[in-house]
């Protein structure tokens, strides 16, 4: 396992963490967790090497309302001695704060979860502009410096979800520890993008990336034109190895989160984070990246990561699943593909959960990390899938 340094902290992190958003799950229930295949794949990857763990308020929940599943199970599977092998990210869901004591009854809550006395890197969740607002409303930065005062917590830092406009002003309000933006090559102008990410080293702070595949999206099929590309190399390399590489090649990113649902895809991410240094990249496979992007580009219509984020919907449609079978209608020029995307959308997605039953209240809006207009975007997804007449 290689490591670097979280920025001006010093500490010494995994290039790799392990995310706690997509585990494993019994059925199709999010709040199920299959502690059996979990466990064992974080306690593995922690001996590999892994010392960064990712969660969140909310994670595996029914809805952000709610606390989710993913910190219980983080304090389960780090007993036995694991839970000095590594450091516990968290985070503050700005969307349930309403006064200062919300923030230390959630961070006691959270504590009290974990099963542990301090958390080692805390996050203000997925800030944007309300978000933000929100958090200077109530004397969120004061609750910080409390927090590390009192030992609660030992490094503070921010996840973000905005357009790059708001990001140096967030970086310049606090003394950071690091922040946590989405980064890819497919992302490099999106949200804090390349930008942010050299403000941010810039300023000392360690940079986590999340989102480095996608929502897997990366890992999986690539158009044809793609495939082709990334075939021709001197080197031959799994489409997750070399999007996960892509990012490793900067040497301002501190780690990288991968949210692992399947011992394979941990098994892989771990033998690349042994050998991808920064810098080690050649300049004609740094072109073939570059290649792709352009192929993405011109085939992906929603920058849709499924991150759930949107959900639930009141009325039951199941936005990620809509937006994805749309971005695969377009991304293969195929006969084929578009009618494989259109057979899924008919026998996969029932009529309550399909794109026609927006009703656009626009409760998806506040929580899409993407900034995705969605209820437009749904009434494409039915134009495109609504046979003719």
């Amino acid at each position: 396992m290689l490591y670097r340094k979280m920025g001006k902290s010093g500490d010494e992190v995994s290039i790799l963490s392990f995310g706690c958003m997509r585990l494993p799950v019994i059925g199709e229930d999010p709040t199920k967790i299959n502690e059996e295949l979990a466990i064992p794949m974080l306690r593995n990857a922690i001996d590999a090497g892994v010392n960064y763990i990712d969660t969140a308020y909310p994670y595996h929940s029914t809805s952000f309302e709610v606390p989710g599943e993913s910190e219980p199970f983080v304090g389960r599977a780090l007993q036995d001695g694991y839970r000095e092998k590594v450091k516990i990210a968290t985070k503050l869901p700005p969307w349930l704060i309403e006064s200062r004591d919300d923030m230390e009854r959630i961070l006691d809550h959270q504590l009290e979860r974990l099963q542990t006395d301090c958390i080692d890197y805390y996050l203000l969740h997925a800030l944007n502009k309300n978000f933000w607002a929100i958090m200077q409303q109530h004397g969120a930065l004061d609750f910080l410096d409390q927090a590390l005062a009192e030992g609660k917590i030992k490094r503070a830092g921010f996840s973000y979800h905005e357009g790059p406009e708001l990001f140096q002003p967030i970086v310049d309000a606090y003394d950071w520890d690091f922040c946590q933006i989405q980064y890819n090559y497919l992302d490099e102008e999106t949200q804090a993008g390349k930008a942010g990410l050299e403000y941010a080293a810039e300023q000392g702070l360690g940079v986590v990336v999340m989102e480095p595949l996608r929502g897997g999206n990366l890992a999986g099929n690539l158009p044809e034109e793609a495939e082709a590309v990334f075939a021709a190399a001197k080197v031959q390399r799994s489409h997750a190895e070399w999007a996960l590489r892509w990012i490793w090649n900067d040497p301002r990113v501190t780690t990288v989160l991968s949210g692992m649902t399947e011992a394979a895809q941990a098994e892989e991410n771990l033998k690349v984070a042994t050998a991808a240094k920064a810098g080690s990249l050649t300049d004609d496979e740094l072109a073939r990246v570059d290649q792709v992007k352009q192929i993405y580009r011109s085939k992906q219509r929603v920058p849709c990561t499924k991150c759930g984020y949107c959900m639930p919907c009141p009325v039951g449609v199941k936005i990620p699943d809509n937006l994805s079978l749309y971005n695969e209608y377009y991304l293969f020029d195929s006969d084929s593909s578009r009618f494989l995307a259109s057979a899924l959308y008919n026998m996969t997605l029932p009529p309550e959960a399909k794109a026609d039953q927006c009703t656009e209240c626009g409760q998806c809006l506040e929580h899409c990390p993407q900034q995705i207009a969605i209820p437009d975007e749904l009434k494409r997804v039915t134009e495109t899938f609504t046979p003719p007449e």
